[in-house]
C-alpha cells in the first residue's frame, strides 16, 4: 500500500481520538475541496449527495459507482489532506461485494469512508443490524490485506427513518451503534435532528466516537454549535450536502434576479466579499 495513504490514514485515526472535535466539511468536486482546505480544514469529506447531484443524478446510490470512484480520485488528488469517502449503503449487495467497492475506492486515495443501514426505501427503511456489521467486518478484513487502518465511519438512520416513542429509538439506535462498533467501525454517525439531552446519552452509551451533522437541511431542530457540541463529548461533526445545497441556492438567486429583474445584486455581494478572491485561487490550484 502506498506509504503516503497510510500516513494519512493514521492521521485521519488520531483526529478522531483527539480531545478536540474534528470538524469534516463534505466537498462534491475538486473546487469545493481546494476551497475547503484552504480555509483551514484537518480533513475532508465527500457528499455522496453533492457528487450526484454535480453530475445529475439524484442521491441513494443512483449515480454509477465508477462515476462516483472518479470523483473521490479527483478530490483526493487535488488536496493534501486525508479524504473520507460517502459510500451510501456500500455499493453491492453482499459483504464480499461491498469490500470490493470499498477496496476501489481506497486505491482512488479515500482513507476513511461513511457506510449507511438506510435502505431509501419506505417500506423497509434500514437493513437488519447484521448485514451491515458483516458488511462492516469484510471492509476492515479487506483494507487490513491492503496494509491500512481504513477510518470507517458507520452510519445509522433511525432518527431520519424510524417512526415511534424517543425513548425506543434511542435504543434502536444505541444497539445499533454499539453493534457496528463492535464489528470494526471506528466512529459511528447519527444524522438527524437530535436535542441535547439525547446527544448526551447517546456520547454515554454508545462505544465509539460520535458523529453528528450539521445540516439545517436534514437536522430539524438544527444541532447546537460546534463548540456546545464538543462540550458535550461529539467526536465528529460533519456538514454533509448543506455546502453544496446552499451553493446551488445562491446560483439559483442570482440567476432569478439576473432573468427577471435585469439586476446582479446578489453575484455583486459575494464577489466583493474579501474572500472571493481568495476562493477562485484556492479552487485553480493557485
Amino acid at each position: 500500500m502506498n506509504k503516503e495513504l497510510v500516513r494519512k490514514a493514521e492521521a485521519l485515526l488520531r483526529l478522531h481520538q483527539s480531545d478536540r472535535i474534528l470538524v469534516l466539511l463534505n466537498a462534491w468536486d475538486v473546487a469545493s475541496a481546494r476551497v475547503f482546505e484552504s480555509a483551514g480544514a484537518h480533513a475532508i469529506g465527500t457528499t455522496s449527495m453533492g457528487i450526484a447531484a454535480s453530475a445529475g443524478y439524484p442521491d441513494i446510490q443512483q449515480i454509477p459507482f465508477s462515476r462516483m470512484v472518479d470523483a473521490v480520485s479527483r478530490i483526493a488528488g487535488a488536496v493534501n489532506l486525508p479524504v473520507t469517502a460517502d459510500m451510501e449503503a456500500g455499493y453491492g449487495d453482499t459483504p464480499d461485494e461491498v469490500a470490493s467497492s470499498v477496496t476501489r475506492v481506497i486505491h482512488a486515495g479515500a482513507v476513511g469512508i461513511n457506510i449507511e443501514d438506510g435502505t431509501g426505501n419506505p417500506s423497509s427503511p434500514l437493513i437488519d443490524i447484521s448485514t451491515l456489521a458483516d458488511r462492516i467486518g469484510a471492509i476492515r478484513k479487506a483494507a487490513t490485506d491492503l496494509g491500512i487502518h481504513l477510518v470507517i465511519n458507520a452510519r445509522t438512520d433511525t432518527y431520519l427513518t424510524t417512526p415511534g416513542s424517543p425513548g425506543t429509538r434511542l435504543a434502536e439506535t444505541i444497539e445499533r451503534c454499539n453493534a457496528y462498533a463492535q464489528a470494526g467501525s471506528d466512529c459511528v454517525f447519527v444524522p438527524g435532528g437530535l436535542d441535547r439531552d439525547t446527544i448526551r446519552e447517546l456520547v454515554r452509551e454508545i462505544q465509539a466516537p460520535l458523529n453528528v451533522v450539521a445540516n439545517p437541511a436534514i437536522s430539524i431542530p438544527v444541532v447546537p454549535d460546534i463548540p456546545e457540541l464538543e462540550q458535550l463529548g461529539v467526536s465528529r461533526v460533519s456538514v454533509g450536502s448543506g455546502p453544496m445545497r446552499a451553493a446551488l441556492a445562491l446560483t439559483r438567486r442570482i440567476a432569478a434576479e439576473v432573468l427577471n429583474e435585469g439586476s446582479y445584486h446578489a453575484m455583486k455581494a459575494e464577489l466583493d466579499h474579501p474572500l472571493a478572491t481568495e476562493a477562485y485561487e484556492a479552487a485553480i490550484g493557485k
